[in-house]
This record gives C-alpha cells, sequence and structure tokens, in this order.
C-alpha cells in the first residue's frame, strides 16, 4: 500500500460531504423483514462515472444509470435488494424510472443525477408500492455516520455473509483527501464484470472525464480480475462519485496517480472481500500465468484454469491436481508449448516441463499448501513475456444448496 494512504472507517460516508440512510421496505420474499433499499447522497452535485455488465441481457436499472450518466454528474444512488428489475421489459424500465423520480422529488435534485442500482431475483417486478414510501423515508434519515454507512452496505447483501467496505485518507503534498465504498457479491462472480454492486465516494475534485478513465483502468486490475463460479450477471455495476468537499482539486500527474493509487486500493479490498465471501467456497486463491505470447494470451489460459470446475472440486479436497490445470490451459484456446510449462504451489513445483516432479514427500508438502485457507499457483509457460493475475476459489456441494433457488444476484 503506497505510504501517502491511510485506512479507515466510514465506507461510502468516510467522503466528506455524503451521506446514507437504509430502510425495510420488504421487498425480499422471504424471512423477516430486513433493510432492503439503501440511500447514497451527496450534499452537492458531484461528478460521476459508472462501469457496468457486459451481459447482452442487462437489467433496467442498468440501462438507466449508463444515461443518467452521460452528463457526467449524479448526486444521488438507490440501491435495493432482493429484486434485480432484470428480465422486466418495459415494466421494469418504467419501474426504475419511477424511482429516480421519486428520489429526485425527495433530495430536490434533477432526476438525472439519480442513479439505480437493484440486485436479487431475475424476471420478477418491483413491488413499486412499497418502495416508493422506503425512498422517502430514506432520503428524510440520511446521516453521514460510519454506522449508517455500514447498514447501507448490509442492506444490498442478498447471498453474502457479511457487508464490504473500505476507506482511505490520501495525502496529497500537505492537503488530504478521502475515498471509501462498499460493495456486494458472493456468488454469480465472473466479470466483466460480477452478480456486484459497488458505490465509491471520494470528497477530492476530479473530473468526469478523468474519473471514467480511472474507473476504468482500475476495474479492469480489480473487479474484472476475480472470479468465483463463472457466471456474468444482469445487473453488475460499480459507479464513482467525487463532490470536490475537500477542496482538492485532483490536476497535477502526481495527484493524478495518488487518486488511481487511492481508488484502486478500494477496488482491490473490495474485490478481494467479493471472492473471500464467494458462495459455497473454502479456499481463496491467487492464480497467476506467466511466459504467456501476450497478455490477452495469459488472462484466456488463467480464465479457463480459474473457471475449471474440475479444478475448482481439486482444490475443495485439498488436492494440487496440476494435471487439472495444465489440462484447462490447454483448452483456453491461447497457443503455447506443454512440455516448457511450469507449475507451483506458493513457489513450491508441483510440475516441470509439462511432468510432475515431486516424490511422494514433497506431494505431502503440496497437499498441505493446497489444503490452506489462502495459497498462489503460479502457471508459468515460459514461452514469452504475457501475465495475468486472478483471485478465485475453489467450489464445494454448499455452492449448489445455496443455488438450489434463485437469490444470488
Amino acid at each position: 500500500m503506497p505510504s501517502n494512504l491511510r485506512r479507515i472507517t466510514g465506507g461510502v460516508n468516510a467522503a466528506h460531504g455524503f451521506s446514507s440512510a437504509t430502510t425495510a421496505c420488504g421487498i425480499k420474499r422471504t424471512g423477516p423483514l430486513r433493510s432492503d433499499l439503501s440511500l447514497v447522497a451527496s450534499d452537492t452535485p458531484a461528478a460521476a462515472a459508472g462501469v457496468f455488465t457486459t451481459n447482452l441481457v442487462k437489467a433496467a436499472p442498468v440501462l438507466l444509470s449508463r444515461r443518467h450518466l452521460e452528463n457526467g454528474k449524479a448526486s444521488a444512488v438507490v440501491l435495493n435488494s432482493g429484486n434485480a428489475n432484470a428480465c422486466t421489459g418495459e415494466p421494469g424500465m418504467r419501474a426504475a424510472e419511477v424511482m429516480a423520480n421519486a428520489a429526485a422529488l425527495a433530495l430536490d435534485v434533477p432526476v438525472d443525477e439519480v442513479l439505480i442500482c437493484s440486485t436479487g431475483r431475475i424476471g420478477v417486478q418491483l413491488p413499486l408500492p412499497k418502495i416508493l414510501p422506503g425512498i422517502e423515508t430514506a432520503a428524510w434519515s440520511l446521516q453521514a455516520t460510519p454506522a449508517a454507512a455500514t447498514n447501507a452496505a448490509k442492506s444490498i447483501m442478498t447471498s453474502d455473509s457479511v457487508p464490504k467496505q473500505s476507506a482511505y485518507e490520501v495525502s496529497v503534498g500537505k492537503q488530504r483527501f478521502r475515498i471509501g465504498g462498499m460493495a456486494k457479491g458472493a456468488g454469480m462472480i465472473s466479470p466483466n464484470m460480477a452478480t456486484m454492486l459497488c458505490v465509491i465516494t471520494t470528497d477530492a475534485a476530479v473530473s468526469p472525464a478523468f474519473l471514467k478513465k480511472s474507473l476504468g483502468e482500475v476495474v479492469g486490475k480489480t473487479f474484472n480480475c476475480i472470479t468465483v463460479d463463472g457466471d456474468c450477471s444482469t445487473n453488475d455495476t460499480v459507479i464513482v462519485l467525487a463532490n470536490a468537499s475537500s477542496d482538492v482539486a485532483i490536476k497535477s500527474a502526481v495527484d493524478k496517480k495518488a487518486f488511481q493509487d487511492a481508488l484502486h486500493s478500494v477496488c482491490a479490498d473490495l474485490s478481494r472481500a467479493i471472492v473471500a465471501d464467494g458462495e459455497g467456497t473454502s479456499r481463496v486463491i491467487e492464480l497467476t500465468v506467466k511466459g504467456a505470447r501476450s497478455a490477452s494470451d495469459a488472462h484466456l489460459i488463467a480464465r479457463a484454469i480459474a473457471n475449471s470446475q474440475l479444478v475448482k472440486c481439486a482444490w475443495a479436497g485439498g488436492d494440487p491436481n496440476w494435471g487439472r490445470i495444465l489440462d484447462a490451459a490447454g483448452y483456453a484456446g491461447a497457443p503455447f508449448d506443454p512440455d516448457k510449462v511450469e507449475i507451483t504451489y506458493d513457489g513450491l513445483k508441483a510440475a516441470e516441463k509439462g511432468m510432475g516432479c515431486q516424490d511422494a514427500k514433497g506431494e505431502s508438502r503440496l497437499r498441505k499448501i493446497a489444503a490452506k485457507k489462502e495459497f498462489s499457483v503460479v502457471v508459468d509457460l515460459h514461452g514469452g513475456k504475457g501475465e495475468a493475475r486472478l483471485l478465485t476459489t475453489d467450489l464445494t456441494e454448499d455452492y449448489v444448496r445455496l443455488n438450489l433457488t434463485e437469490f444470488s444476484l
């Protein structure tokens, strides 16, 4: 972590001029009544940017938020859990617009400065009569406290087991700005992007163009480098708001690097938290593929390995099955020489020149590594300078149990 970053509490409320609120609308169809709607608001209009799912099937809130972000500004984000408002046709689009209108009226801001995020079951119409009073209640209940930020992070959880937050204070010369965020995600994780929602706030003054450029680059290195189960969602959204409340203007090259480092740190924290909380998982694996002909080839091979069900099952059993790893690399669609491949677990060689290289004692050491909660796997193709790194997981039988009913969006 860069020396000018200091980890702080507060999530989306860590940055000055931001507040949040939550309420229980009864959107979720099962279980006790619990918070299922949150509102994040800026005291002043903020520069804004977003990155969204690449799935051809996009939820109504994704389409609406993309449209509203065309002006590069936003004042608020409304997020609901329990209903994805995806595959809901024109009624779903109208429902997203009605939500934005309700928030705009309650906060006295232009409607195109309101962004909408939804997560939950696909193909079910939003219960607007329950949601609209909740938006009004949230607008009257905004607080800029760490507790309010934590409640907001909890309200967007679906199959998540823990809320996910991160925040930093950043020193730029003699000045300081803050940046913080929250995310949800545990299943359907295979970005571009994941079944995740993420809101990041900062009190730095950042131009919309640089904000958009920075977010795209950082997402490519963080949220787009994680995978749990290989599924890509309809609702993936990462939004960043910069309201300039700190009076720290991000203009010089040094300032821009400091901001990008801080944004990367928040996104890296949240993306790792998503992987660690993966549905039906028991291990986190840092997978590196290097020595490929190009970075794109390395990424292609890494994703094939990281999403292989056979590889994931081996890891779930604490089995360092390098043969399954090599097999997955082979069908990824990128060229390499199998007879040059080296595979290591936490630096210990499992295979060399495309063949196993350990005796019984070495195999026992490999199994101890593969039984850990976190370990690294490096696949060196020895064929070029291309490299890619992904965070991935195993998959256990609990994944099937959790997904017998759809609630992971």
